[in-house]
């Protein structure tokens, strides 16, 4: 009872943010603008806080977690939305990223969206794109075979992030022993 009263709140706010912040965003190509997309964000996903949603809505869950590999912290488990790769619509994210919440459920932490590098060179970064005032991270090469070289911003909306909302990795994510992708045999 608790949980879902605390989910309606917070999908309410979210979307009395997003009404609010729209017209800014619209008529605002600096900071206001960050700051309505940003709101657009909160309620395009709020939904998402119940991941039953989020499968249903197309996104694809990942078995494993994910951590990084240079140092503590992870992203969790991605679930992406390939409908949405090359998206800057900020209520359109093409993965939303979950941690364990303790009672063998899964809490929103986090969203990406990923942009493919136009002439998929990793020495060149004159297409690199922007939302919410922040360059995208990249060019990257694919991280699963097929994957195009890309650019990507992660977004720690749901959960905070010590070392800052834009970061790749939140080392306050953990991920539990025996969730992470195994290491292929040689």
């Amino acid at each position: 009872m608790a949980r879902s009263l605390a989910l309606a709140l917070t999908a309410a706010a979210s979307l009395t943010l997003a009404a609010v912040a729209a017209p800014l965003a619209a008529a605002d190509p600096g900071p206001g603008r960050a700051q309505g997309d940003r709101a657009l964000t909160y309620a395009a996903t709020a939904r998402y806080q119940v991941h039953a949603n989020a499968v249903a809505d197309g996104y694809k869950p990942d078995q494993y977690c994910v951590v990084d590999k240079a140092g503590p912290g992870a992203l969790g488990y991605p679930h992406f939305n390939h409908k949405y790769d090359n998206s800057l619509d900020p209520r359109k994210p093409a993965a939303l990223f979950y941690e364990d919440d303790g009672r063998g459920g899964k809490r929103l932490v986090a969203v990406q969206w990923l942009v493919y590098d136009r002439d998929q060179k990793l020495t060149t970064d004159d297409d690199r794109p922007t939302m919410f005032g922040i360059p995208f991270k990249g060019p990257k090469p694919g991280n699963f075979p097929g994957q195009p070289v890309h650019y990507a911003l992660h977004m720690w909306l749901w959960k905070k992030n010590p070392d800052g909302l834009f970061e790749t990795f939140n080392r306050a994510v953990t991920c539990l022993p025996g969730t992470v992708r195994p290491k292929p045999s040689l």
